[in-house]
């Protein structure tokens, strides 16, 4: 495992850069340069029917204009699906995962019987044993494969983050979770923990809507032979005046949005900065080559 710090930032394709995405590789880029780490670019570009690259160049224009610069060339993932086969493959063989064939009007069905039971949403297992003559006939059906990771049902996962502390679950809450579309597509969950672990990312800062699935990550990373755990920090959200999560019906939200609009990146990365840390003497006007010196991720707020 290498002693360098290394971070990064994977955003996906799907549209503009939202201003909280922005700020999360501002918070990367920060922090990885004040520990003297390595800062990298990965574009979450798996789900190949939403994303575009066009979306994808534009994200990396659009931090260049914030002054924000990244170590070594961009990594697609859409051009390491072998590798994610390879992964996939290798839990199945070893009873980690397992192939599935529900419809979707048959996995709404399963939560509409998990909620008469008043259980929590989500898949109950059902296809864990499948036989191989039973496999044949769903795809002689013409039904779509997808693959599950086969979660604990007993114990705890947890982790501790740095700017929240100990985040546990019961596993058994946790329902095993599609890691292979119907398309043959990798899902986010597995992709993730493939390439934090080839990458060898040593810490993770991004925001808090994506705790939960730091438990499947952290599953997967066991399964996968790596039972270390990065560096976690989940940041807080960027809200509305009334409190919820910022949207376009509260006007802008896009990066390029400010930037057609005449704002200066200097000022961007300023408040951008602000929302969720400031430096230790309250001042309201920091150069992003102080931000660097004094930025310490431990320091962002708890709310949003």
């Amino acid at each position: 495992m290498t002693t360098q710090p290394r971070l990064r930032i994977a955003p996906s394709p799907t549209g503009q850069l939202h201003v909280g995405t922005a700020r999360t590789a501002l918070y990367n880029f920060l922090y990885a340069r004040h520990l003297g780490g390595r800062f990298s670019m990965r574009i979450e570009d798996t789900d190949v029917s939403r994303s575009k690259r066009e979306h994808a160049d534009a994200f990396c224009e659009m931090l260049k204009w914030m002054g924000i610069d990244w170590d070594g060339d961009i990594i697609y993932q859409s051009d390491r699906f072998e590798m994610y086969r390879t992964a996939i493959n290798s839990l199945l063989d070893q009873g980690l995962a397992y192939e599935c064939y529900e419809t979707p009007e048959e996995l709404e069905q399963i939560n509409v019987e998990r909620k008469a039971q008043k259980l929590p949403p989500g898949y109950d297992g059902r296809a864990r044993n499948l036989t191989e003559s039973q496999k044949q006939k769903f795809k002689d059906e013409g039904r779509a494969r997808t693959v599950r990771f086969i979660t604990p049902d007993s114990g705890t996962s947890e982790f501790v983050d740095a700017i929240r502390g100990t985040v546990s679950v019961q596993r058994e809450s946790v329902s095993d979770f599609v890691i292979e579309r119907g398309d043959g597509t990798p899902t986010f969950f597995l992709a993730n923990a493939v390439d934090d672990i080839d990458m060898e990312i040593t810490h993770v800062v991004r925001g808090e809507d994506l705790i939960d699935s730091t438990h499947r990550v952290l599953a997967l990373r066991r399964a996968l032979g790596n039972s270390e755990q990065p560096f976690y920090a989940h940041t807080p959200m960027i809200l509305a005046p009334d409190r919820s999560k910022l949207s376009k019906r509260h006007g802008a939200v896009s990066l390029e949005s400010y930037k057609d609009s005449g704002y200066l990146p200097e000022a961007m990365v300023n408040y951008l900065a602000l929302l969720g840390w400031s430096p230790s003497d309250g001042r309201e006007i920091v150069t992003i080559e102080e931000m660097i010196s004094e930025f310490d991720i431990h320091n962002v707020n708890h709310s949003g």
